[in-house]
């Protein structure tokens, strides 16, 4: 039986010898496009993987190793006040930025290991919807 599994892995492959899904696996290029492209060279970095008790002071203080920070901001939740595990450093130059993400990707920030890369803009806001948002909203049937 173990030969066979092992001829049968030679074959087909592990992935399709255990998968239930009958088809291959996708070509890579289809993977590539879900992605989203990298971000052109900005001052702004995105930090994500930030642990919930970090604090902007903390953020700046730690990338400011790598240059002069103009701000660092953890983004914390209206409501509760709670981080996000994310936030945003600006540096004053993109030298600094480079080294900044050069410096601090994958690394460890109280006791969690960090992602920098520069930041994407903002997506534009998306048109408000002409559809009621609840029942109580929708105009009465026309006819009975």
């Amino acid at each position: 039986m173990a030969m066979r599994l092992a001829a049968a892995q030679r074959v087909l492959g592990s992935r399709r010898l255990f998968s239930s899904f009958p088809f291959a696996t996708p070509p890579s290029h289809a993977q590539a496009a879900a992605t989203p492209p990298k971000a052109d060279p900005s001052t702004n970095l995105f930090v994500s993987g930030l642990n919930k008790q970090t604090t902007s002071e903390r953020l700046h203080e730690a990338f400011s190793k790598f240059g002069q920070v103009v701000s660092a901001r953890v983004v914390t939740d209206r409501n509760s006040g709670y981080s996000k595990g994310f936030g945003f450093v600006r540096y004053a130059s993109l030298e600094e930025a480079a080294k900044g993400i050069e410096g601090m990707d994958g690394k460890f920030l109280d006791g969690w290991v960090i992602f920098a890369e520069y930041s994407r803009p903002r997506q534009p806001p998306s048109p408000p919807q002409s559809q009621p948002q609840n029942a109580w909203e929708q105009p009465p049937p026309t006819s009975y």
